[in-house]
């Protein structure tokens, strides 16, 4: 319907308000069906009239628009945002205490390590002197940081894409054994057997995966080590920054892959020598000189919405046919990566690694973002927060009381029954829609430019 239909039938203000709900999420998922709310009796079971329902044939869209949730910048900015923020209150929350986690955890061993991928064959690069002056590259020439050579190789012919590619397949996996050799490390500068640490220890980490220039993913974690039970308990006399360093190195250096054979060529996978390790202070201790919390979580915060085609300018999607190379704008490494990742993918003995499926991903099928249980919140409870208090806001809008305290005896023998249905009916916005949703983007924008 175009905006003069809308405007005639009255049906304007209302798409207006259903688009501003999405927050500038450009494409939504669009689902058809209803909800219901009843008050449900929980001592009778006596199910009362409908409080309120929602259909979609009455939305002004003509369906219930929800945001896509899309990690990825290059996919939906807004929800990149959001994931983006979301992975900063979690990693700040293991860092600094809150959202569940007690503050105590500043005073725990904390390292922030980067591990990365080993070489597969030159490529053009900007090498650093001591100082921090930046030297000629390997084919003499001095690199601008937007130079689209960089981490391409010279010699294409000579590059082991192979290799790369099953490197990132095996990334993953790597990562998990790196982390069952850390604890054993551990354990052995304590003078402790492996069954014994996890009752005066425990390892925490959050991570995130970045590719690089030349396509090859690394990751970047925190690294904490707690008491026995986690973050609330102190970690043991014995426990330090030092030793985790120390035991991080030694892991790093025996944690190995074994890879497959293929054509009589055996494969085994292990981290690249450059290995950067540097403990984190808080933001008291430092005087702003040392590496702090917050930076660390904005560092690695903001990789959690960057993929592939951010670092190495290849896909977003994935590929339906390798035929699509042909006239998609990207570079001849990054297509060179995808079709090795093609071609390897037809072979029967490797397809548990799902190399045509994630061609796009050079091979990576790996979550960005990980952690372990106990390092602190999870993106789903934030979520989940987000999701109640937009609930609240929206029965506010409605005129719904919440309940009192006076009311707690009849909150506990009556309860809300949802009743819904809901379908898949398409992603993204009709043009008018886009165009309004625009529109509503543009007058949320502060003057003069960017977001605050």
């Amino acid at each position: 319907m175009g905006l003069g239909k809308l405007a005639t039938s009255g049906a304007l203000p209302g798409l207006m308000r259903q688009l501003a709900t999405l927050g500038g999420c450009t494409h939504p998922i669009r689902l058809a069906g209803h909800r219901t709310e009843h008050r449900l009796n929980t001592t009778t079971g006596e199910i009362g009239p409908a409080l309120h329902r929602l259909d979609s044939n009455d939305l002004p869209a003509g369906d219930l628009l929800v945001r896509c949730g899309n990690r990825r910048a290059t996919r939906c900015p807004t929800c990149a945002e959001t994931y983006r923020r979301d992975t900063y209150h979690l990693i700040t929350a293991g860092l600094r205490g809150g959202k569940g986690i007690p503050d105590q955890v500043t005073s725990h061993p904390r390292v922030f390590a980067t591990f990365t991928a080993p070489s597969f064959g030159p490529v053009h690069n900007r090498p650093t002197a001591p100082g921090g002056r930046t030297r000629p590259c390997r084919c003499g020439r001095h690199h601008a940081q937007d130079d689209a050579a960089l981490g391409t190789p010279p010699a294409p012919d000579r590059y082991d894409y192979e290799a790369a590619v099953l490197w990132n397949a095996h990334a993953g996996m790597l990562w998990r054994r790196f982390t069952i050799y850390l604890r054993r490390e551990i354990a052995r500068r304590a003078g402790l057997t492996q069954r014994a640490f996890v009752q005066h220890a425990r390892v925490s980490f959050a991570k995130v995966a970045e590719y690089q220039k030349r396509g090859a993913v690394h990751f970047h974690a925190v690294i904490r080590l707690d008491g026995p039970t986690g973050g609330d308990t102190p970690p043991p006399h014995w426990a330090s920054a030092e030793l985790l360093t120390d035991a991080i190195k030694a892991a790093t250096a025996n944690a190995t892959v074994a890879g497959p054979v293929l054509d009589g060529r055996p494969y085994s996978f292990a981290f690249g020598r450059q290995l950067d390790v540097r403990t984190i202070k808080g933001t008291d201790l430092d005087g702003g000189t040392a590496l702090t919390d917050r930076a660390v979580a904005a560092y690695i915060a903001k990789y959690a919405t960057k993929g592939a085609e951010t670092a190495t300018g290849t896909l977003d999607r994935p590929l339906k046919f390798v035929a699509e190379l042909a006239s998609l704008d990207i570079s001849p490494h990054a297509k060179r990566l995808i079709r090795t990742a093609w071609a390897l993918g037809a072979r029967k003995d490797l397809e548990h690694l799902r190399l045509r499926a994630w061609a796009h991903m050079l091979g990576f099928r790996g979550h960005f973002s990980t952690k372990t249980r106990r390092y602190s919140t999870t993106l789903g409870a934030l979520r989940q927060a987000r999701a109640e208090w937009r609930r609240l806001q929206t029965a506010i809008a409605r005129g719904d009381t919440p309940p009192q305290p006076h009311d707690q005896e009849r909150e506990h023998e009556e309860t809300t029954l949802v009743l819904a249905h809901w379908s898949y009916a398409g992603t993204g916005l009709s043009p008018t829609e886009q165009w309004l949703s625009a529109s509503l983007a543009a007058s949320s924008t502060p003057e003069g430019g960017g977001a605050s």
